[in-house]
């Protein structure tokens, strides 16, 4: 098996958002590529007991969606200038708008499924930046069985968890109504 490694020239007054999608696509098909105050971050995409969580979650969401709102799994949303995640699942308020990036005002909720590589960004970095971008809900999802998962919503610039699974459900009553069987 070749491995390619993930090369590009350093920048020295780091990355944009803007630098990051502009990418070839031969860059990023075997990387996860975020990027935080204009420096990257370079992850494996996730396995497949992570996908098939994340089809489960999607599949959960889709039918309680309010009008008007959209789930999409793994699509690039601009925080800042210098800031670009890729969550895992995002709730959008613009459906069926086809775009490479969305900005963080269109994101109604923000999902991260941990994986053993992204467990300290997940929950305490990139839930620092979507509540800074003002993200008014952050799912974070923790596999190994029993996955468990914790509901954030956004209370005076920080968010506060408002819902924890329990046995493998987690029942919403904000943003929607709806129980996401883990």
């Amino acid at each position: 098996m070749i491995h390619h490694e993930f090369l590009l020239p350093p920048r020295p007054d780091g990355w944009t958002a803007d630098d990051v999608l502009a990418l070839p696509e031969e860059q990023t098909l075997l990387h996860r590529v975020e990027l935080v105050d204009g420096m990257l971050l370079v992850s494996p995409w996730p396995g497949l007991e992570h996908q098939r969580l994340l089809g489960k979650l999607q599949s959960a969401c889709a039918p309680a969606l309010p009008d008007g709102t959209e789930v999409l799994p793994g699509v690039n949303v601009r925080l800042a200038a210098r800031r670009l995640l890729t969550p895992d699942l995002v709730i959008l308020t613009c459906a069926e708008v086809d775009t490479l990036v969305y900005a963080a005002s269109d994101v109604l909720l923000a999902a991260e499924i941990v994986s053993p590589s992204t467990k300290m960004q997940d929950r305490i970095l990139k839930r620092a930046i979507y509540a800074e971008a003002l993200v008014p809900y952050y799912l974070l999802v923790e596999p190994p069985e029993p996955v468990s998962a914790t509901l954030f919503a956004l209370e005076g610039g920080e968010y506060a968890p408002i819902a924890k699974s329990e046995n493998g459900e987690l029942h919403l009553t904000r943003p929607f109504e709806a129980t996401l069987k883990l």
